[in-house]
């Protein structure tokens, strides 16, 4: 959670000095990040907390507090949250040892129902809580006050004696109203949270309307708009857009120029939710991945690059700028696909083309889904390590040619020079082996489109031509050959986004760790490295654990039969079988939602089409807008 300050005037105490003891006898420690013992904690991984072998949370927040002291002190635990403020949304609790979900109620500040001691209270996102909220054990209730547990709110000792870490007004009413206060003026309380199966004036628990998990296709009735350019050539990546759809258009079908897509104000919301929450599992199984031998053996990669991609974990986990989840989302639910972790695609799409569409043809009764996008995307740049010159690598792929530029916008608004560099045009090696462009300047910081697969091709051959076994590979120059994609992207002093770890969650084999480690999660669907009967009895889809754009996918029914197939050049990698859960078909096209992330945050949606079952490089993108709930089941 976010660094607080201490209002109290307690003295700061350094990361991991034990505060106090909570009821139960659970200790709680100072998160002050900034005086974390390099040695002590030398890489991220170091600061994953585990409890009887359960992952508990990142060293100290509050949520890791949290999920500790109630399992220690009463033997179950809450799902993995992607803020504190979203436990006010859970409803259940797990007991560890039975395996059972338990009730757990929602009670909002002012309820009729008191808190009670061993409680969770909940804080709103916002002022001294910034984005996250925060979460604390009640220790102590009385019609005047509570006291709480917590980590990450300060970072001074308890007052000796005491089994809490502060103290918080509260106020009753004559109609029975518990009220409490929080000492940080700009801070909200939201309520508390019990385990318990009488709901009385608890938060309903709201079962949306199924209508409103439909997709709604609109179509605009504008035909001098359809004649007009709507698209300004005179800025690179949108002439550039433009010339690689031959035209004003979004689409490559002609039946489709005036067709858009509407999502609910509750969809909205639940692929927010669903994406910051999925980041979470998957970085997760990637650190699982990372952690075990055996399983990293399934991902298929050279051992040369592992102490690589586990070095590139630890140093650099916060440092993805883009990626992309693919969902289905029916009246049955929601679920994910796959991840795209590495150099995903459509950002110019949903960033920019969707909205400049909506806009031109007066589609603008709700809110364009990549509104944001942008503006999050420069954030990232400007929250990245990267310095100076930024070098962005690019195939000579028409699309790879305005997402370069595109994302060149962003980073020269973040404050950062930048380069485009087609295939290596110019790059070489100097005499000290650096890598340099054709004016001399070194590559030190690099974008790119190139998938991390292609340079790892380049790897595997040249490992197997020299008959070379390292234990890392390490590029350098070679007289016999020019310069490789490889050498660039694995030089000791070049940094790369979309980090090298992004390797790891964007490979289907990750699909199977997620599904063993969060079995029948509502967002995730049963995948497994072999065909097992009950994927068998469902219908299943064989994917190759390394892919792109849809390519060698094969998708079989109930009866195994094979529906559909498609082609490409990744046949011969080893597959992964996941559950069938066919997309959405609206108006004779099958529709995929994708949402955009920015740094591992939710940032935007956009909504793919074809009219195959497979969503591909070839398939279209249509305009995605989100309207009100009311809106929405009006228009139904």
């Amino acid at each position: 959670m976010s660094y607080m300050s201490d209002n109290a005037g307690k003295a700061l105490e350094p990361f991991g000095t034990l505060l106090g003891y909570a009821p139960g006898g659970v200790p709680a420690y100072s998160s002050d990040y900034h005086t974390a013992s390099d040695i002590e904690y030398p890489k991220r991984t170091s600061y994953r907390s585990y409890y009887d072998g359960i992952y508990m949370g990142y060293k100290w927040q509050c949520v890791e507090f949290a999920r500790r002291w109630i399992y220690i002190n009463k033997g179950y635990i809450f799902d993995d949250v992607a803020m504190a403020y979203d436990i006010f949304e859970l409803r259940t609790v797990r007991d560890v040892k039975a395996n059972t979900l338990l009730p757990l109620n929602a009670f909002s500040n002012g309820s009729q129902r008191h808190p009670e001691a061993g409680c969770l209270l909940i804080w709103k996102e916002g002022g001294e809580f910034e984005d996250t909220g925060h979460v604390a054990v009640v220790t102590e209730v009385t019609p005047g006050y509570v006291r709480i547990a917590e980590q990450n709110v300060g970072h001074g000792r308890w007052a000796a004696g005491c089994d809490y870490a502060r103290e918080l007004n509260a106020v009753v009413t004559e109609e029975g109203e518990y009220w409490i206060t929080c000492s940080y003026g700009d801070a909200e309380i939201l309520g508390w949270m019990i385990q318990t199966d009488d709901s009385r004036f608890a938060e309903p628990t709201v079962t949306p309307d199924p209508q409103l998990s439909c997709i709604n296709s609109r179509r605009v009735d504008n035909p001098a708009a359809k004649k007009k350019s709507w698209l300004n050539i005179a800025n690179r990546d949108e002439a550039a857009f433009v010339k690689a759809m031959g035209g004003h258009y979004l689409t490559n079908q002609p039946s489709e120029q005036d067709r858009y897509l509407v999502l609910s104000r509750t969809t909205q919301q639940l692929l927010e939710h669903a994406s910051n929450e999925l980041h979470g599992l998957f970085m997760h199984a990637t650190e699982y991945v990372l952690s075990d031998d055996a399983l990293l053996a399934k991902f298929n990669l050279p051992g040369a690059v592992l102490p690589k991609i586990r070095q590139s974990w630890d140093n650099r986990l916060n440092e993805v700028i883009t990626s992309r989840f693919d969902f289905a989302l029916t009246q049955q639910g929601l679920k994910v696909y796959e991840y795209n972790c590495d150099s995903a695609s459509c950002y110019m799409e949903a960033g920019k083309v969707q909205g400049k569409w909506l806009n031109h043809f007066g589609a603008t009764e709700g809110e364009n889904g990549g509104k944001d996008l942008f503006a999050d995307l420069v954030r990232a740049w400007k929250k990245s390590h990267a310095k100076g010159l930024v070098h962005i690598l690019r195939d000579d792929d028409p699309e790879e040619v305005y997402h370069a530029l595109f994302m060149q916008d962003a980073i020269r608004a973040a404050g950062l020079r930048s380069k485009i560099i087609e295939g290596l045009d110019g790059l070489s090696w100097d005499a000290k082996d650096k890598i340099i462009d054709a004016a001399g300047e070194p590559v030190q910081w690099v974008w790119k489109t190139w998938a991390w697969e292609t340079a790892l091709d380049q790897i595997r051959d040249e490992l197997e031509v020299t008959g070379q076994q390292p234990e890392v590979y390490e590029p350098g120059r070679k007289l016999d050959k020019p310069l490789q994609l490889s050498d660039v992207l694995f030089h000791k002093q070049v940094m790369v986004f979309e980090p090298l770890w992004s390797l790891i969650p964007s490979n289907k084999a990750i699909l199977p760790v997620l599904w063993s480690l969060f079995p029948n999660h509502p967002l995730l669907l049963n995948a497994s490295f072999e065909l097992t009967d009950e994927l068998t009895a469902s219908g299943y889809v064989a994917k190759p654990i390394v892919g792109r754009c849809g390519a060698n996918i094969s998708l079989f029914n109930k009866d195994s039969e094979l529906i559909e197939s498609t082609v490409g050049g990744f046949g011969e990698q080893d597959k992964v079988y996941q559950q069938f859960f066919q997309l959405p078909q609206l108006d004779g096209f099958y529709t995929q939602i994708s949402t955009f992330m920015s740094a591992g945050v939710y940032s935007g949606s956009g909504m793919r089409v074809s009219e195959s079952r497979v969503i591909d490089k070839d398939s279209d993108c249509l305009a995605l807008q989100f309207i009100s709930d009311k809106q929405f089941l009006a228009g139904s």
